[in-house]
């Protein structure tokens, strides 16, 4: 049975937050994780993870950030995820500023955070506090692997103090101070890479990519074009499939040539009677000039 997940409280967005129904299992029981770290790469941006619903299920979906100051990246990601809003306006983060916040990495591929409990003044039932330790553990690993601060190929965790302490009580919810890994069960199953949300892009061929937890599954993509008074029609649509091994993580593209105007672009995972699950939803808003 799916359980009706509720979150009140301010928010770092300002938006209304919407409330999961994907079961919930808490995270001190979470399972080894098996999601993929993501690569090291030589960029200035960061990946941040944030929170987004997709029909009836709530997510955790990610996006890339310009770095800015002096920080160490996972310090530096983390305060994005806390301080500031996401690009794409489908996420939100439960989270608030907090008035420290620092990181460490042992040789054994564990990161400590160490963050002041005014980060945690929002509430959240089980299923979003869960989501949100989770949003956490997500960007602090991809934060440290991207920028080859750890060895993405070996098993990480992440250890969260409050004010120096084990055993807070994370939004009254979720007992801290234990590692914990990746839960693979709450990233969304599928979302677009490039463009990010509100991108603009020359006009010609361009190419679109993303990434599916399921590369077995084809992805259906359709682009709509904004008609100047707000509707959308459906201009180009298609089918691609995802690299990699059947019923593990993979990356899609396709290209298409566009015209100046305003677009969305929609993907989803095809069901296994060849039809779009809407369900697995992920959209991005951008523009051609």
């Amino acid at each position: 049975m799916l359980a009706v997940l509720m979150l009140t409280g301010c928010i770092a967005n300002g938006g209304t937050t919407p409330s999961s129904s994907s079961p919930v299992v808490s995270v001190q029981d979470a399972p080894a994780s098996n999601a993929p770290l993501e690569t090291t790469q030589a960029s200035t941006k960061i990946p941040v993870y944030w929170i987004g619903r997709s029909k009836d299920n709530v997510y955790l979906y990610r996006e890339f950030r310009d770095i800015s100051g002096d920080e160490n990246p996972v310090t530096t990601a983390l305060r994005i995820m806390m301080a500031e809003k996401p690009l794409d306006h489908d996420f939100f983060t439960p989270w608030q500023e907090p008035s420290s916040l620092a990181t460490s990495i042992s040789g054994k591929n564990v990161i400590t955070v160490d963050i002041s409990r005014d980060a945690f003044n929002s509430n959240l039932d089980a299923g979003m506090a869960q989501r949100a330790i989770q949003q956490l553990v997500y960007t602090a690993t991809a934060a440290a692997s991207s920028s080859g601060l750890i060895n993405s190929g070996q098993q990480i965790q992440v250890v969260i103090l409050v004010d120096g302490h084990t055993d807070f009580m994370a939004f009254g919810q979720v007992k801290l101070g234990q590692a914990m890994a990746r839960d693979a069960s709450l990233v969304a199953p599928i979302w677009i890479i490039d463009p990010q949300e509100d991108s603009t892009l020359p006009a010609g061929s361009i190419k679109f990519n993303g990434r599916s937890t399921d590369s077995s599954k084809p992805v259906s993509w359709q682009i709509l074009q904004d008609n100047g008074s707000g509707a959308r029609t459906s201009l180009l649509t298609g089918q691609v499939k995802a690299t990699g091994e059947p019923g593990q993580f993979g990356v899609f593209s396709f290209s298409a040539s566009l015209k100046p105007g305003k677009y969305e672009l929609r993907v989803t995972q095809v069901d296994e009677s060849g039809k779009s699950d809407e369900s697995t939803l992920d959209t991005k808003l951008f523009s051609v000039n």
